[in-house]
């Protein structure tokens, strides 16, 4: 007997793509917007995590719009802007890295291009905490990150990964909206359909970790004694043999304390921000032991679940360009969702800068076969299985005859895996239909050639190098990074460009001179208009 319903969700996303086929609504397609925030740790040309100060060549971190840093100040976040077609994103990441390696190699530095850390400080206290000036938003942001300290650990905050940013042009949910004969109105509809896409990927990103995931080892210092499952690799390496992304396992951003029992509610905006809203504003008691302060100083912004939203790791975040001093929650519960911020990608250890052009296509045409196809609700039950899923494929994606659990029912991840296949090739087709040429089939083709062979995945090729060349996790992941700072810095930005960035850098020092300058109020003052904000300002 058939599965109907299969038959019905195939049915709905070829209707959709279909509408979308004709010439107007077509080249609306062109103009979605993708953008790349790619984290780097700085560290010596001998591997060894870098102590200095972010580099005042590469401007202010606080207000720099494209260079920045994300937990630690060795923990380099370089952001494209939002670009029409992911080749020219690409490119400019392309660009700031160029940029980045020249500054760095004056003092000797280079960014190590793996998700798990290299060799890092023998005591957690040791990991340098970034730092953002004296202004009230500075010191906001570093007292933040000394709650993730003592909430998490820093040395789990030195873990690097790739975030692609996702929309479709509001053209395309205007047409959907009419076909669709949605009662909604234009904006709740977008919503709708990116929150659509939300369930969809947390259903089916196992399928990314699969092809995507490149940390299947780590040195095993990084636990620091913690208890683990990982097998021996060699005197300083741990690993698993079947493992795709031990970065997005339970051994990297898998949280067990106050956020493993929170459940987002992805079925509806509303509940979505209702969820967010009460962790932020929800005490958790071993927080509340650790306090606000500690010798008069601020240690976290409050004891809550989350002190902030952007505190909850999800591997899909739904996302809304926010003004200047609002809350992401409530940009979101004022405009809709604007686009979707995927956060599991690995950074990849053969690519200069840690992912291909063909890794972007591939992400393309899936995320738009989620956008379009049907979405059933995402039920704590069906939560907790998707949860369950990608955890196993983080770190068992290429053992043969692997199993998953969907609605209920075990399935071999391959069948699986090849009726997500068809779907995403529909959305390629129409993709390549609309810019010309050929590129999105060939980027499928070349993730199908991976599941066909498990071999060509990034996970089984650090591997198969490390044995080949009979090196340590350390010593992989540093021969990786000095030959991508080595391409950098054979490729030097001209003048006109150096010049440019030169420029920013400068203006940028000046915006955080100028913010430090004018500041008014006192700290504590700020942290509780803060607070308020938080708490009384998500109306949905």
């Amino acid at each position: 007997m058939p599965d109907t319903t299969s038959t019905r969700t195939n049915d709905v996303l070829a209707q959709r793509l279909s509408v979308l086929s004709a010439g107007p609504q077509r080249d609306a397609l062109t103009r979605g917007l993708r953008g790349i925030e790619k984290e780097s740790l700085r560290v010596t040309r001998d591997g060894q995590l870098a102590t200095t100060p972010h580099a005042a060549a590469l401007g202010s971190a606080l207000t720099h719009p494209s260079l920045t840093t994300d937990y630690s100040e060795a923990l380099i976040e370089i952001i494209t802007p939002a670009e029409h077609d992911a080749s020219i994103t690409l490119d400019k990441l392309d660009e700031l890295h160029r940029f980045v390696y020249g500054v760095l190699a004056r003092d000797g530095e280079m960014l190590w291009n793996e998700s798990m850390p290299g060799l890092l400080p023998a005591s957690d206290e040791d990991i340098p905490i970034a730092r953002y000036g004296s202004s009230n938003i500075g010191q906001l942001k570093y007292v933040y990150r000394m709650g993730l300290a003592l909430r998490y650990g820093r040395t789990m905050q030195c873990i690097a990964g790739i975030h692609y940013n996702y929309s479709l042009n509001e053209d395309v949910w205007r047409t959907l909206h009419a076909h669709d004969q949605s009662t909604a109105t234009q904006t709740d509809y977008q919503s709708e359909r990116y929150l659509a896409l939300i369930r969809n990927f947390r259903r089916t990103s196992w399928l990314l970790m699969y092809l995507f995931g490149a940390s299947p080892a780590l040195d095993a210092r990084f636990l620091r004694g913690r208890p683990h499952t990982l097998d021996t690799f060699d005197a300083d390496t741990l690993y698993l043999p079947y493992a795709t992304s031990l970065r997005m396992s339970d051994l990297g951003y898998s949280n067990t304390t106050g956020q493993s029992a929170l459940h987002a509610d992805y079925d509806t905006l509303p509940g979505y921000l209702t969820a967010l809203a009460q962790a932020v504003s929800q005490p958790y008691p071993p927080y509340e032991a650790i306090g606000t302060h500690r010798d008069g100083e601020w240690v976290q912004i409050n004891t809550n679940v989350l002190q902030i939203e952007n505190e909850f790791y999800s591997t899909i975040r739904p996302k809304r360009v926010t003004y200047p001093g609002e809350r992401p929650l409530h940009a979101l519960a004022a405009r809709g969702v604007q686009y979707v911020e995927v956060r599991c990608m690995d950074i990849d250890p053969f690519e200069p800068t840690g992912i291909s052009l063909e890794a972007a296509r591939f992400l393309d045409a899936y995320l738009l076969a989620c956008a379009f196809d049907e979405s059933a609700s995402l039920p704590e039950a069906d939560y907790a299985e998707a949860n369950e899923n990608f955890g196993i494929v983080t770190k068992e994606g290429r053992k043969p005859g692997l199993e998953l659990t969907r609605n209920g029912q075990r399935v071999a991840m391959q069948d699986w895996a090849t009726e997500l296949f068809a779907k995403i090739e529909q959305a390629a087709a129409l993709l390549d239909a609309a810019k010309g040429g050929d590129e999105h089939a060939r980027a499928l083709a070349a993730q199908r050639a991976k599941l066909a062979d498990a071999s060509l995945t990034p996970s089984a090729r650090v591997l198969k190098t490390m044995r080949e060349q009979q090196q340590s996790f350390l010593q992989f992941a540093l021969v990786q990074s000095e030959r991508h700072a080595a391409y950098f810095l054979s490729r030097p930005l001209d003048a006109e460009a150096t010049a440019q960035f030169e420029a920013l850098a400068r203006e940028s020092l000046d915006q955080q001179a100028k913010l430090e300058r004018e500041e008014v109020g006192s700290f504590d003052a700020f942290v509780a208009a803060y607070r308020a904000y938080t708490l009384n300002r998500y109306s949905v």
